[in-house]
Formats: structure tokens, C-alpha cells, sequence
């Protein structure tokens, strides 16, 4: 009886414990196969060796309940299960870092290799294929972007006017009639040049008045000099020949005096036609204006015609208030037509002193020459001056900035062709423009010529889409 129990007892503490050890076995088997199933997919044959070796084991026990071996052969096959476990999860676990950690670095090799090769494949897609001697055929200049002293401007509003020191209102100075006109509007005449005649009475009054003091003068001096002889000889008395000599000047004073009023008139003295008036241009011009014609009669302040030198021109600018103190006698200025593509270079040569009541302006002036003509006057213009100076680290030429894609946009010059880079611009002063952003210092670029970069890429483009 007693041998029955203690068997009893001895198989159910047995069974126990073989349950008990195939339990954690199982689980730590599955969570050694999760562990390495997470880890490295490709490689299940750890966690089927290690689940293999736990069925072994279990396996094994089971032999050794079927034999009915001792408890210290059951206790031997417990610990060599435990051991083999303990060995599968160390190694699954080691294989788990070493995947871990390939993983890790894979994906950033992977990673940055994929950027450089998107980098160069989105390069290649922009690129604008240009070889040197397209560049050189097409005229392109290349530069590097640098620094550059950039101009801040101030924009003026101007108007370009005769110079009135140049400027001349021709007008008769006598009534009359007009015989004949000979220049005509628009008309360039030399100084001394008639423009048209006149036939004055009035004129015609004071010639006579000159020749009959010319006869006057004539018979006084004949006088004078009889007398003379005569009180030298002793034969008339020296009173007679002093009356003489006054004569003959009172005479000569009266020459004069018509003589003078004549050339007041602008009226040639010795004239044949003693009515006939000249008008003649005061100096080297063009006809600007024309008042006359052929039979007319004309006042003698009325003007007639208007002769202006064009060679030199005004600019008359408006100055605010609060730019009084920018423009200065002397200071260079830039005029520049809003009608037309032209520009100038003058100085400022006279700024008011006074402010419009209405315009709330003053008035400056700038004397332009005008060798070709193309000033002329009634021409809105602007008027550029310089402010301020500053310094800029990254400039390019003003040529070389094109809008693509709505943004401002700079071709860079790589191996092949050219890069298209948007860039944020600053200031500029038409030359030289700022760049703030998206352009490194010594960057070659196309400054001249860039439109035709910009032409053939959108060439390519429509291609490309198509």
C-alpha cells in the first residue's frame, strides 16, 4: 500500500513537472520565432531549429515517462532541454541585433544613394543642352557673379523744353507789309539769314532822315574847312571858322544819331529801297514757330517767328518737397524718354528756390546737348539720380535675370548646357542687379544672351510635353 502511493505520488509530481517545462518551452520557443520572425524574415531556419529543439526535448521527456526513468534522469533531461533553449535565444537574439543593425545603416546608404541619383536625374531633366560653339554663335557672355557697388536711384518726373537762353522771338521792330517770306517752319538758317521782308513806310521815313543829315554833313564840312583856310591866311576872322567847326559837328552828331536809330530797328543803312525791311536770324537755329505770310501787314511787336538753338535743350524736372534735399546744383543725372528707348547724361545746373502753390513742387533743370536732335522739346522724360550707394557680396548683370516660370531666374553654367536656378533679387541699379538668395559667390552664369537660353528652353518644354 505504501508503494502504491508513493508511485502515485511520484507520477503525478512527474507529470507536473513535464507539463510545466513543456509550457515554458512553448512559450519561450513562440517568442523567440516572433522575435526573429520581426527581425529577419529570411532566415526561419533558427526559429524552426529552436522550436525543433524544444519538440526534441519534449520528445525526450516523453521517452523518459514511458520508461519510467528516475528522477534524476528526468531531472538531467529538464536541465539539457533548458540549456538548448537558453542557447537558441541567444543566438536568435544576437542574429536579431546583427539584422537590426543592418537594417539601420541599409536604408541610409539606400537612402542618401537615392537622393544623389534623384539630385542628378532632376539636373539632367533641366539642363539645357548648349554646346561651346552654340554659345559662342549666339554671342553669349559668361561671367561670374560677384560683388559690385549698387546705386540707389531716385525717379524723377521731367519735361524737356527749349533752352531759352538759345531762344529767340524774331519781330519786325517797324510795321509794314510783308513782301516775301523765304524760311519756312522747321526750317534750319544760319545767323544773318533773311527770313522774310518788309515794306515799312516808317523805315522808309528814317533813311531819309540819315541822307539828308549826311548832306548836312557834307556842306558843313566843306564850310569848315574853306573857313579854316581862310582865318590861317589871315583873311576871315576866327570867329567864322569856329562857327564853322560847330556846324560841322552838330552835323556829324545828327549822322550818328540816324545811323543808330536805323540799326535799333535791325534796319540796314544803306538800303537802295529805303521802305525795305529785312528779318534776319539772330543766330544758328531751327524755325520753331511762324507767324507770317506773303501780303500780311504786321505790327511792329508782333512776333513773327520763333527761332530756337536745338542743339542744347532743358530738361525741367519736378521736385517734391522732401527731395529738395537730394538734388543739388552739380549733381550727375540720368534722363531717360518714356517714349522711346534713349538716354542722356547731364548735371543739375539750376534748382527754384520757390514751391508751387498748386504743384507743391520746385523746379530743377538740366542742360542736355542734343547733337542729333532726338530731345525735342514737349517730351515727357525721367529723370534718374542717385541717392544712396551701398555694396552688394552677390551681383550679376542686369542682362542675365529672366522671369521663368514667374519668378526670377539666373542660367548657371554646367558641363553640357545650362542649369536654370531661381534667385530672389535686391536692389539694382540697371547695370548690376543684387542677389540675396539662391546664387553663390563665383557662380558662372550667362549674362549676355540669356533670352536665347530662355527661348530654347521653352522650346524643350513643348517638346518634352508633347
Amino acid at each position: 500500500m505504501n508503494t502504491q502511493e508513493e508511485r502515485k505520488t511520484f507520477t503525478e509530481r512527474t507529470s507536473k513537472k513535464q507539463w510545466m517545462a513543456v509550457v515554458a518551452i512553448l512559450v519561450l520557443g513562440f517568442a523567440a520565432g516572433a522575435l526573429i520572425l520581426r527581425t529577419e524574415p529570411s532566415k526561419p531556419q533558427a526559429a524552426g531549429h529552436s522550436e525543433a529543439g524544444g519538440h526534441s526535448d519534449g520528445e525526450h521527456h516523453e521517452e523518459g515517462k514511458a520508461e519510467g526513468k528516475d528522477d534524476h534522469d528526468h531531472g538531467h533531461e529538464e536541465a539539457k532541454g533548458h540549456g538548448d533553449k537558453e542557447h537558441h535565444g541567444e543566438e536568435a537574439k544576437a542574429q536579431g541585433e546583427k539584422s537590426e543593425k543592418s537594417e539601420k545603416g541599409a536604408p541610409a546608404e539606400a537612402k542618401a544613394e537615392a537622393k544623389g541619383e534623384s539630385a542628378a536625374h532632376k539636373e539632367d531633366e533641366e539642363k539645357i543642352p548648349f554646346t561651346d560653339e552654340q554659345v559662342k554663335a549666339a554671342g553669349m557672355a559668361i561671367e561670374s557673379a560677384g560683388p559690385a557697388r549698387i546705386k540707389t536711384s531716385l525717379q524723377l518726373p521731367g519735361e524737356i523744353k527749349f533752352n531759352e537762353d538759345r531762344t529767340a522771338h524774331v519781330v519786325p521792330r517797324v510795321a509794314g507789309v510783308v513782301d516775301s517770306v523765304s524760311a519756312n517752319l522747321g526750317q534750319e538758317v544760319k545767323r544773318g539769314q533773311v527770313l522774310a521782308v518788309l515794306s515799312s513806310p516808317g523805315l522808309s521815313e528814317q533813311r531819309s532822315a540819315l541822307q539828308s543829315a549826311q548832306r548836312r554833313l557834307d556842306l558843313a564840312r566843306t564850310t569848315y574847312e574853306r573857313e579854316k583856310k581862310l582865318w590861317e591866311e589871315k583873311i576871315s576872322p576866327q570867329q567864322d571858322y569856329l562857327q564853322a567847326q560847330q556846324a560841322m559837328q552838330e552835323a556829324q552828331i545828327a549822322v550818328a544819331n540816324a545811323n543808330q536809330k536805323l540799326l535799333a530797328l535791325g534796319a540796314t543803312p544803306g538800303s537802295a529801297a529805303l521802305g525795305r525791311y529785312e528779318l534776319r536770324a539772330p543766330f544758328d537755329g531751327m524755325v520753331v514757330e511762324k507767324h507770317i505770310s506773303l501780303g500780311e501787314s504786321v505790327g511792329e511787336a508782333v512776333n513773327v517767328f520763333t527761332i530756337s538753338d536745338l542743339s542744347t535743350v532743358w530738361a525741367e524736372i519736378s521736385v517734391a518737397a522732401n527731395n529738395l534735399n537730394l538734388v543739388r546744383i552739380g549733381e550727375p543725372v540720368t534722363i531717360r524718354s518714356s517714349a522711346f528707348d534713349q538716354t542722356a547724361s547731364g548735371t543739375v545746373s539750376y534748382v527754384g528756390s520757390l514751391i508751387g502753390a498748386q504743384t507743391r513742387t520746385a523746379t530743377a533743370r538740366v542742360t542736355l546737348t542734343n547733337p542729333q536732335r532726338v530731345w525735342r522739346p514737349g517730351l515727357f522724360v525721367n529723370v534718374e539720380l542717385v541717392s544712396s550707394e551701398a555694396d552688394a557680396p552677390v551681383t550679376v548683370s542686369a542682362d542675365a535675370v529672366q522671369t521663368v516660370e514667374e519668378k526670377p531666374t539666373v542660367f548657371l553654367k554646367v558641363p553640357g548646357g545650362f542649369l536654370p536656378q531661381h534667385v530672389q533679387t535686391g536692389r539694382s541699379d540697371g547695370k548690376r542687379i543684387e542677389i540675396v538668395g539662391g546664387l553663390k559667390p563665383g557662380a558662372a552664369y550667362a549674362a549676355s544672351g540669356s533670352f536665347v537660353i530662355k527661348s530654347q528652353q521653352g522650346k524643350s518644354s513643348a517638346t518634352h510635353t508633347h
